[in-house]
């Protein structure tokens, strides 16, 4: 096994220039490496925890429901409630979006769910979002038209009142 390089203290502003922008070269593996990195030598780098959360979730189509579940795991370190339940929406809201790529018998319900799950987080957000952030409100409306619009995102349908074994 390798014994990791640590990342000097003066170079953590480089390194998340970097990690922002493989993240916005689809390369979030190396964005999430870099962050790794940054928060090995600056644990309470915010920026970094961010970045962290969001290329994990970039990874989903990829590596599925680890990515969600190392994703939640940092949300205790963010700076507040109204992050916790913003990036809880967004991990949410992106689990919806891998399910509907993958069109899988049943997605649409899993999408509607998680997506409605997204919103209630959202709704949270919003109620203590810091004057003027409206990022909460842009997600909700984001995941309520993707519903409004996608006519396989469905409810679960209502089970049958009388059983099967009557």
């Amino acid at each position: 096994m390798f014994k990791l390089k640590s990342l000097s203290s003066g170079g953590v502003e480089a390194a998340l220039e970097k990690a922002n922008r493989y993240r916005l070269l689809n390369e979030p593996r190396e964005a999430e490496s870099i962050c790794r990195d940054i928060v090995e030598v600056d644990p309470d780098n915010h920026e970094a925890i961010v970045t962290l959360i969001l290329a994990l979730t970039d990874q989903l189509p990829s590596r599925g429901s680890a990515c969600a579940q190392e994703a939640r795991k940092l949300l205790p370190r963010l700076q507040n409630d109204y992050e916790e339940a913003y990036y809880l929406g967004i991990i949410c809201e992106r689990r919806a979006k891998v399910q509907l790529a993958r069109q899988n018998p049943g997605s649409g319900f899993i999408a509607h769910d998680l997506l409605h799950e997204a919103m209630e987080w959202y709704e949270k957000a919003e109620k203590i979002s810091p004057e003027n952030n409206d990022d909460a409100i842009l997600r909700w409306n984001t995941c309520a038209r993707l519903i409004m619009e996608t006519e396989h995102i469905k409810p679960h349908p209502e089970p049958d009142s009388i059983s099967m074994l009557e």
